[in-house]
């Protein structure tokens, strides 16, 4: 009798039959739990011919949170579309954009991604791994009309946020060593340079500019594959990708505003 799978092995990474090559495009849906214990769904989506991946999942308050990363230009994009409050005289929804640079093993390749499958769809996930809280002190804002040089993606996942798309000055530096046009980067007002420049938590007046903080999660991704051993008939052993392990991560996004009103969940409590 073979002993039973652990649940690791949940998604199998060998093609079905009559699955999609290994440059088409493909989408895997998954329940998650959310920390107040909330369910929701997450999408995931795969395009191996443009080499990228892209989460999408609602949170608690219902804001819209997608995560693209572009491998090809090692640029992970942060999207939140945020409920307004129409009350407090602010528009239906309010858009965010946060792009990072996109390390080495920090979700799997977009060709693995595109082959997951689900044996139990209904099944609520939870990560395996809990990575650390990052926070990321976003101090440069970035042209909209020149993004495409630094990802053909920023075009699409930013449209809503022309006006507040923010990057860090250390990551711009890695992208201007690689050749990307740096007038598209706009350093952003800095307490050193505004010595009243407070944070919109601690300011009282809505129409003061101020460092506003965004905190998001990512709350399942694929971020490592599993490899299992196998033994041919020789004794000759091979390893193979058998699975993968998911991961949670949260981030928290410090950036500029010129006016608090684009920053009211920021308040002291």
């Amino acid at each position: 009798r073979l002993p039973a799978l652990p649940a690791l092995f949940w998604l199998a990474l060998a093609p079905l039959p009559g699955a999609p090559g290994p440059s088409a495009r493909a989408e895997l849906r998954v329940r998650v739990r959310l920390p107040g214990g909330q369910v929701t769904e997450e999408s995931l989506q795969a395009d191996s011919r443009n080499d990228c991946v892209s989460l999408e999942l609602r949170t608690a308050d219902g804001a819209l949170v997608t995560l693209t990363a572009d491998f090809r230009q090692e640029v992970k994009i942060f999207r939140a579309l945020i409920l307004g409050e129409l009350e407090r005289g602010q528009s239906q929804f309010q858009a965010l954009c946060f792009i990072t640079r996109l390390h080495r093993n920090e979700i799997i390749p977009s060709e693995s991604m595109a082959k997951l499958r689900q044996k139990n769809p209904r099944t609520v996930r939870q990560a395996e791994e809990v990575r650390g809280l990052e926070h990321l002190s976003m101090d440069v804002a970035v042209n909209f009309s020149k993004g495409a040089q630094l990802s053909s993606h920023i075009h699409n996942v930013c449209a809503e946020a022309k006006e507040a798309i923010y990057t860090r000055e250390e990551d711009v530096k890695f992208w201007l060593e690689k050749g990307v046009d740096g007038s598209m980067f706009e350093v952003l007002p800095q307490t050193s340079d505004l010595p009243d420049l407070q944070r919109c938590r601690l300011c009282t007046d809505r129409w003061k500019p101020c460092i506003c903080s965004y905190s998001l999660s990512i709350e399942w991704y694929p971020c490592m594959l599993k490899y299992c051993k196998s033994r041919d008939a020789g004794g000759k052993v091979s390893s193979y990708k058998c699975g993968i392990r998911s991961c949670q991560k949260g981030y928290t996004f410090d950036y500029y505003v010129p006016q608090k009103q684009l920053c009211l969940w920021d308040e002291e409590t």
